[in-house]
């Protein structure tokens, strides 16, 4: 099968494009023809080698983790779906392996891709939607009316996290984003919007119940001020010595500070998926690549102005 594979950590360059084996499934796994994946700043951070303890050095390496296909061969103990059922979600292996013709999915993880919805769009939900449902609701413990600001509004966890927000109930989005970024996360249901270049969001006291950072670009000590009584700040990748220190200092505050590990539970992306289905809920793409073009949509991710996903196509 053709793929996108690495066999040594480094910056977009040591990407390849080529043949690669077929992988095989176990029992309970579904194949699946991919159709469509995307870039996270995960795949991108595992390939430079900075999540090591986590990727190890066995090579070669398929970076992706979302999934968009239709299923091609099912596992002895699969029996939930049929061979030509349009399905997402993330590839088993923890690290990789979406960048590709064919990958290999839990049937207990995967699901049915709604039907508004075309490949493309598809992969642009997994990953990104999971963690901005289980940061705002499970980590965020967000209660209905409450004040949230999104940090990060308009990236690929931040527009789905806008979103979902409203869908939870919450009283007040804010979403804070760059300029050319207002009208599209205004688009996704923000109250309210603040322009990171002019005003620094950490500076208005006392004014939400739950700070998300879906870009990780703030800390806890900086935003704490922030919060009201009892609030919550919920991070995606954070900065190690603020979670060090900010963890300690939380224990003794009744402002707390939780980090989002993002679990592929697939009652989680089926209510997602209803979202999607009556229009709550959308995924928003920047830009497509076909899967050749793998490196470049590497680089533009770790640009990091996009707005919303990039999506590699399959044809």
């Amino acid at each position: 099968m053709k793929a996108i594979y690495y066999e040594k950590y480094g910056n977009a360059d040591v990407l390849q494009y080529g043949e690669q084996p077929k992988p095989t499934i176990k029992d309970n796994q579904l194949l699946v023809r991919v159709h469509a994946t995307s870039i996270n700043p995960v795949d991108w951070k595992i390939r430079s080698g900075k999540l090591l303890p986590i990727s190890g050095l066995k090579f070669p390496k398929i970076p992706g983790r979302d999934i968009a296909g239709e299923v091609v061969e099912l596992g002895n103990k699969a029996l939930a779906f049929e061979p030509g059922d349009r399905v997402y979600g993330m590839t088993d292996n923890g690290i990789g392996g979406a960048s590709a013709e064919y990958a290999v999915i839990s049937e207990e993880t995967a699901v049915l891709i709604p039907q508004n919805l075309n490949y493309a769009q598809a992969a642009a939900v997994p990953l990104t939607a999971l963690t901005a449902l289980q940061a705002l609701r499970d980590k965020g413990e967000l209660v209905q009316g409450e004040k949230v600001l999104i940090n990060g509004a308009s990236s690929g966890v931040g527009s789905f996290a806008v979103q979902i927000a409203k869908a939870l109930g919450a009283g007040e989005v804010t979403g804070v984003c760059s300029t050319s970024h207002i009208e599209l996360v205004k688009s996704l249901g923000a109250d309210q919007i603040i322009d990171h270049k002019e005003e620094d969001f950490t500076h208005r006291k006392d004014s939400y119940d739950l700070i998300f950072d879906a870009v990780a670009k703030s800390t806890y000590l900086d935003s704490k001020a922030s919060l009201r009584e009892d609030g919550r700040y919920v991070t995606t990748v954070p900065d190690l010595k603020d979670v060090a220190f900010g963890f300690a200092l939380s224990v003794f505050s009744d402002k707390k500070l939780k980090a989002i590990l993002t679990d592929d539970k697939a009652e989680d992306l089926k209510l997602i998926s209803s979202w999607i289905e009556t229009g709550k809920v959308k995924p928003v793409i920047d830009k497509e690549f076909p899967l050749n073009k793998a490196a470049d949509a590497h680089r533009y991710s770790e640009e990091g102005h996009a707005a919303g996903k990039i999506i590699l196509v399959i044809e």
